[in-house]
């Protein structure tokens, strides 16, 4: 019966090799989830679509899209919706970025 390094050295590669590519891969995947973290913390943009609507995208995973003037009715209760919010906190959820 053969030995761990025995079976990784009948395949051509060492220990040593193995652990050197796990090394490397462990620093790709902390790096990887490094720009997942960041990617979560998005700005915000907007764009207007071929139907003349605001989208405004980094919300979530589809944009927030209001034409015109559903905007402009709801720009002016941005200090209503915050009462609101403030007033049902422990009945609303809260989804990280």
């Amino acid at each position: 019966m053969q030995t761990k390094s025995q079976q990784a050295g009948s395949a051509g590669v060492s220990l040593k090799e193995l652990q050197a590519q796990v090394a490397m891969l462990m620093e790709q995947n902390a790096a990887l989830a490094a720009m997942v973290r960041e990617r979560g913390e998005r700005k915000l943009s907007m764009k207007v679509s071929e139907k003349g609507a605001l989208c405004l995208y980094g919300l979530g995973r589809w944009p927030v899209t209001l034409y015109a003037s559903q905007w402009e009715r709801l720009l002016p209760m941005a200090d209503e919706i915050k009462a609101f919010i403030a007033a049902n906190a422990d009945k609303l959820t809260r989804k990280e970025a």
